[in-house]
């Protein structure tokens, strides 16, 4: 379904990668790799296909902005590297874009709902692993949504990282509001995804009420 050269397997995804503002191993699915480009400046990796030696660093605003600090790139390369200081900006929106784009990959596969009624009848189903919710919906609709979700057989993990605009580009449409993202091994490894982002924006938006038992 979404396959942007995420782990594969879940050995794949827990192999361990040494962190180098933390000096420890830590999940590879956690984590940001960053290489050395040929003018010596410090490039963000985030589908780790990059050639060179990789420099791996927590997926999150703070991290890399004490990567940056600590000139962390240079001492792991033994090498002068610059780090821009819009790093972990350069990340956000690159690890945005991923995961935009793999909204679209998966409407291509036919694993999005979009609609309110076709997203309500998607919940009820129990086969939704994500609700997607434009950060500038209205309130009511979103409300009506999020009753219907804590109904659900299963539960789905909510999102409201984008505007509807964003979502529409990636996904071909005007008004998208409301999107259910079936469950399945490809929704897997985007989720992944979404957790890195989640270290440089909230799931959702800090005046929404979820109330969910999980975090959003």
């Amino acid at each position: 379904m979404i396959d942007q050269a995420a782990p594969k397997t879940h050995a794949e995804a827990s192999r361990a990668r040494k962190d180098i503002v933390l000096g420890e191993a830590v999940d590879e699915a956690r984590l940001v790799r960053f290489v050395a480009g040929p003018d010596g400046v410090v490039i963000p990796d985030v589908a780790r296909k990059l050639p060179g030696r990789g420099m791996w660093v927590a997926a999150d605003r703070e991290s890399i902005a004490a990567a940056v600090k600590k000139n962390a790139f240079s001492r792991s390369a033994k090498a002068k590297l610059f780090a821009p200081a819009d790093l972990a900006d350069q990340v956000e929106r690159l690890l945005a874009k991923r995961v935009l784009d793999g909204l679209g990959l998966a409407r291509r596969s036919g694993s999005i709902i979009s609609g309110f009624e076709k997203v309500l009848a998607a919940l009820a189903s129990g086969k939704t692993a994500w609700l997607i919710e434009a950060a500038d919906g209205a309130e009511d609709g979103r409300r009506k949504v999020f009753s219907a979700a804590r109904k659900a057989p299963n539960a789905p993990r909510i999102l409201g990282m984008f505007t509807s605009d964003e979502l529409g580009l990636a996904l071909g449409g005007e008004n998208v509001i409301h999107t259910a993202l079936l469950a399945g091994r490809g929704t897997d490894r985007w989720t992944l995804d979404v957790e890195r982002l989640s270290g440089f924006r909230p799931f959702t938006p800090p005046d929404w009420v979820v109330r969910q038992n999980e975090e959003p």
